[in-house]
C-alpha cells in the first residue's frame, strides 16, 4: 500500500439528492383541437446518492478533497403528457470494508463489504404529478399540478476498517512488516524503531494448491491505545474485522507473558468482542537466540502453545502457515 498521506481510513462529506422535478399544468391545443384536455406530464425523478463498493480501491484517498456530493434534480414535466427528466444520480465509491455512519448520531447506517454491492444513502424526491394525472368526470380541466418532492441532505462519516483473514497483533518492534514483507507481496517499510508502521499494510500470503489469504500488518498498540494514547483507537479499529488474530510477541522480550496480557487488556478495553476471535500466538525473532535458549523459550512458554518463527532465516514460516489455513477454515 501507498505510504502514510496516501493511506486515508476516514471522511466526512456532505451529501444531497436531487430534487423531483415539478409536474406540469398544461392543456392540448392544436389546430383543430382549440379546447383539448390537460396533458401535462410528471415531473422527472430527482437523483440518488448511491454509495457502491469496489474492490480495486484500497483506501478512501480519492474523496480527500470531497466536501460535497450533490445529485442532479429532476426536470419538470411539459405537455404531451411528457415526463420530465430524471436527475443524474451521484455514484460515490468505496473500498471493501467501508462503514458509513451517520455524522450527528455516529449511527451505523450501512457497511460495503462486496464488489459492486450498492445502497442508497439519500433518496432523491419524486417527481410531482401532471394535471392529466388529476382529470375526473367531475374534474376535466385541473388547473394545477404537484410540485416536486424536496431532496434529502445529511452529513456522512465514511470510515474503512480493513477486510483482512488475519490481523497482526504486538508491540512497535514485534517484527510484524517483517513477517508481511517475508510471506506476501506486501512491502512495508521495516526499521528497528518503534512506530515504523504508520498505516495499515494489507498483503495476500500465497498458500499450498493456489490457495491465499489475507493479512494486515496493524500500526503497534502500545499501553494506553484503547485510551488513544500512542497510535491509538484509529488503528485499532481495523482489527475488528479480522478473523484470526495472531499475537507477535519477540523471544527478547523481557516478559512474554505480560507483554501478552497487555495486549488482550487493550483489546479488551477497545471492544471486549475481540477477545472471541481465534488467536495464534508467535514467538518471534528467535534468530537472535543459540540453540539452548530456543530450547529454555519452549519450555517457558509451553502453555501460551506457541509457534516460534524467524523471518530473517524462515524457521517455522511455514508451520505459521499452515496453523493459520487451518484455524481460518476450521469450523
Amino acid at each position: 500500500m501507498a505510504g502514510e498521506g496516501n493511506f486515508i481510513d476516514f471522511i466526512k462529506i456532505y451529501c444531497q439528492s436531487g430534487k423531483g422535478g415539478a409536474g406540469s399544468v398544461h392543456f392540448r391545443r392544436e389546430k383543430y383541437i382549440p379546447k383539448g384536455g390537460p396533458d401535462g406530464g410528471d415531473g422527472g425523478r430527482g437523483g440518488h446518492v448511491i454509495v457502491k463498493g469496489n474492490k480495486n480501491l484500497w483506501t478512501l484517498l480519492h474523496l480527500r478533497y470531497t466536501k460535497v456530493v450533490k445529485a442532479e434534480d429532476g426536470q419538470a414535466g411539459v405537455g404531451k403528457l411528457m415526463t420530465g427528466a430524471q436527475g443524474k444520480d451521484a455514484i460515490i465509491e468505496v473500498p471493501l470494508g467501508t462503514v458509513i455512519k451517520n455524522a450527528d448520531t455516529g449511527q451505523i447506517i450501512y457497511e460495503i463489504n462486496e464488489d459492486a454491492q450498492e445502497f442508497i444513502l439519500l433518496h432523491g424526491g419524486r417527481g410531482g404529478k401532471g394535471n392529466n394525472f388529476f382529470k375526473s368526470s367531475t374534474r376535466q380541466a385541473p388547473k394545477f399540478a404537484q410540485p416536486g418532492e424536496d431532496n434529502e441532505a445529511g452529513i456522512f462519516i465514511f470510515e474503512l476498517k480493513l477486510l483482512a483473514d488475519v490481523g497482526l497483533v504486538g508491540f512497535p518492534n514485534a517484527g510484524k512488516s517483517t513477517l508481511l514483507s517475508v510471506i506476501s507481496a506486501a512491502k512495508p517499510q521495516i526499521a528497528d524503531y518503534p512506530f515504523t508502521t504508520l498505516v495499515p499494510q494489507l498483503g495476500v500470503v500465497p498458500y499450498r494448491d493456489f490457495r491465499s489469504f489475507t493479512i494486515a500488518d496493524i500500526p503497534g498498540i502500545i499501553e494506553g491505545a484503547s485510551e488513544g494514547k500512542g497510535l491509538g483507537l484509529r488503528f485499532l479499529r481495523h482489527i475488528e474485522r479480522n478473523s484470526v488474530l495472531l499475537f507477535m510477541i519477540p523471544i527478547t522480550s523481557p516478559d512474554p507473558h505480560r507483554e501478552y496480557q497487555t495486549l488482550l487488556n487493550e483489546l479488551e478495553k477497545y471492544n471486549p468482542v475481540l477477545l472471541l476471535k481465534k488467536r495464534i500466538i508467535a514467538i518471534t525473532k528467535v534468530d537472535t537466540v543459540d540453540e539452548n535458549e530456543l530450547l529454555e523459550a519452549k519450555q517457558k512458554f509451553a502453555d501460551l502453545s506457541p509457534i516460534f518463527i524467524s523471518s530473517i532465516t524462515g524457521y517455522g514460516i511455514q508451520e505459521l502457515k499452515d496453523k493459520l489455513w487451518t484455524t481460518l477454515n476450521s469450523e
